[in-house]
């Protein structure tokens, strides 16, 4: 393939996101004629606008055990390539000033401008082309790699790696286009769904809460034997936080969520001797030393405990402690692709190499990033295997 045509490339990456830009780059650095193709106005939008605008670019403690897939051995091999400290390196070269906020992730202290910027410098020292605002119509196979046509016209690549994320976030251009090209080339896609999303609850239930709308409990969230212990905060439209967003990923519809209110207590125990010494004293006085007064009002009013401890027997108390513990509750749904960090499923990775990310019978088409069936869990992991999944095809492609 004559690199020196104005239309022809060794390689065209479809997705300016995280993982497509960590592609170009490394794909450049090794003397690829790279361009990178995104129907968006701007790169790497949803990088600007996570973590609350300053990116939670990693988690130091990123493992295989921090994803979700159903081929779970597939993302060992990428994030034991570019581990997050390979990552922290690259972003310390570039002055980036960033802040452990909890253990092990790490946010920019200022912007998620200096991430985004830190991938664009990357892309310009490597030689790889942006191109912005460029729709593209249709892929097709070639004897000698992929025809790849586009609302600015025709362009040839020997690999092409689709890095077009999933279908959460619609307002800043996500579609399902990742999907469709896999479809095209015969690959088996797993049912997606939203994932790290907040939840929505019975009309009842949510106006029962409504008057704790914008607080936030510390909680253990537990379904289908996971269990997150962080924030759960109450909205108007239900249950978010990081709680609830971490077990939303393994919540089916019509699944039951425990939630431990009082993760830190032995409750009964504690009861039992508050009502021993402090006989005249009242479960909302116990729950409003352990969590914020608000919740504790409110939700002592939606259990309707009222008088003081000497009036409850015993098996009372068992059974306040055991709500207080494992207070069980049925969400409705989730706010869906709307507000979801991630997209669950998509490209089964069976069909893939874990080395490359390439497609098995096809060592020149490559699936990076969200696009693939490997979901992070809150605080960076997402990012992570987007540098990793990246790396991992631009060394190759």
């Amino acid at each position: 393939m004559t690199a020196n045509s104005s239309n022809q490339y060794d390689v065209i990456i479809i997705g300016a996101g995280a993982a497509g830009l960590m592609c170009a780059a490394t794909a450049g650095y090794r003397g690829r004629k790279v361009l990178v193709l995104d129907h968006a106005n701007k790169p790497g939008k949803k990088i600007l606008m996570s973590g609350g605008g300053r990116c939670n670019f990693t988690n130091l403690n990123s493992t295989p055990a921090n994803f979700l897939s159903d081929n779970p051995h597939y993302c060992i091999s990428a994030l034991k390539r570019y581990t997050p400290q390979d990552f922290l390196e690259l972003v310390d070269r570039h002055g980036v000033e960033h802040e452990e906020k909890a253990p092990g992730q790490l946010f920019c202290r200022e912007s998620a401008k200096d991430i985004l910027n830190l991938l664009l410098t990357e892309c310009e020292w490597a030689g790889a082309e942006i191109r912005m605002k460029t729709t593209i119509k249709a892929v097709k196979e070639r004897s000698d790699g992929y025809l790849v046509s586009t609302s600015s016209g025709q362009l040839t690549c020997e690999s092409l790696v689709i890095a077009a994320g999933g279908l959460s976030i619609p307002t800043m251009g996500a579609t399902g286009f990742g999907y469709e090209i896999a479809r095209q080339f015969g690959l088996h896609i797993l049912p997606t769904r939203a994932g790290l999303v907040p939840f929505t609850l019975q009309p009842d239930l949510k106006e029962q809460l409504s008057p704790l709308s914008g607080i936030s409990t510390d909680v253990d969230a537990s379904c289908h034997q996971q269990h997150f212990r962080e924030p759960m905060l109450v909205t108007h439209r239900g249950l978010s936080g990081p709680s609830m967003l971490q077990i939303s990923s393994y919540w089916n519809p019509g699944d039951e969520i425990a939630i431990n209110l009082l993760p830190t207590c032995r409750i009964e125990e504690e009861l039992l001797a508050l009502r021993k010494n402090k006989p005249q004293s009242t479960i909302a006085h116990y729950l409003a030393q352990h969590m914020p007064k608000r919740f504790a009002q409110a939700f002592n009013e939606l259990q309707g405990w009222t008088g003081p401890l000497q009036a409850y027997k015993n098996s009372d108390i068992e059974q306040i402690a055991s709500l207080l513990g494992g207070w069980h509750i049925k969400p409705s749904g989730t706010e869906g692709y709307r507000t979801a960090e991630v997209t669950l499923g998509g490209v089964d990775t069976r069909q893939l190499s874990s080395k490359t990310m390439a497609v098995q019978d096809r060592p020149n088409l490559y699936f990076i990033g969200e696009v693939v069936d490997v979901t992070g869990h809150l605080g960076g992991h997402n990012f992570q295997w987007a540098w990793a999944s990246g790396v991992a095809a631009g060394q190759d492609a």
